[in-house]
């Protein structure tokens, strides 16, 4: 799947659920794009302006936590980095509330900040232990993602990338294609098997991590369009913490990939 957040069957599934005051009225169950809500409704709906004004939100919360990720992991004088065994714990916790805010969206106002917090940590642990083996990787990863995420967005609001259903449809099998990859590595990696033949830096590595970066990049368009699309539909104010939820988790992603992409080329 592409982003488990923002995808067309759950969107279309939380306007529904979703109790009076939530749902966009007006919704037909043949509409592609259901219609706005009426103008004497007087309730607050979602926009793009507040979605990205909480989406920045989330990625501050993420710096935060990274910060303090980052300052647990201590470099031995050998050079070599110490992570501490807990943080584990923050990487579960991220889960936990990342499958609260997919199940409930109603609950992404305070578990989407929780999310941001607790992923913020792993990843900050994570970009020392990169930074310690190449220096001023960090920066060139977060240089690199915060481009993409620019450019993808020009590209979408000028209308240069038309985001119709095929193209959704594509890049949900892309998506699902590279994620059986990472359940595939990690269920051969418990039996002893380890698919290095993407994890090294040849240029078959290589190709394949800019193949997943191009991807998630991909990705980053179809949430622009479901978030569009909740627009659209009236959804409540509330859903645009929703909504930077899912950017959110695609640019974590994202940074991961280039991270990793990163270490192979300057490996």
């Amino acid at each position: 799947m592409s982003n488990p957040v923002l995808n067309e069957k759950r969107f279309t599934a939380t306007a529904e659920e979703l109790e009076p005051g939530w749902a966009a009225p007006g919704r037909t169950a043949t509409a592609t794009v259901p219609p706005p809500p009426t103008a004497d409704r007087g309730t607050a709906t979602m926009s793009a302006n507040g979605t990205f004004a909480k989406t920045f939100l989330l990625w501050l919360l993420l710096v935060v936590g990274g910060a303090f990720g980052w300052s647990q992991v201590k470099v031995e004088p050998v050079g070599t980095t110490s992570v501490p065994g807990w943080i584990f714990i923050p990487l579960f916790v991220a889960l936990g509330f990342a499958m609260a805010c997919i199940f409930a969206p109603r609950t992404a106002r305070f578990t989407a900040p929780l999310y941001a917090i607790a992923e913020g940590v792993v990843l900050g642990a994570v970009s020392r232990v990169y930074e310690q083996e190449w220096s001023g990787i960090v920066l060139q990863a977060v240089l690199a993602t915060l481009a993409v995420f620019v450019v993808c967005l020009a590209l979408y609001v000028s209308g240069a990338v038309k985001v119709t259903n095929k193209f959704i449809f594509v890049v949900i099998a892309a998506t699902a294609g590279i994620f059986l990859l990472y359940f595939a590595s990690f269920l051969l990696s418990v039996f002893g098997v380890d698919l290095t033949f993407w994890n090294e830096p040849s240029a078959l590595g290589i190709g394949i991590s800019v193949v997943i970066c191009f991807v998630a990049a991909l990705n980053l368009f179809v949430d622009f369009e479901m978030i569009r699309r909740m627009i659209v539909a009236g959804a409540p104010k509330g859903m645009e913490w929703f909504g930077a939820f899912g950017i959110t988790v695609t640019i974590v992603w994202l940074y991961l990939e280039v991270l990793r992409l990163l270490s192979k080329l300057r490996s």
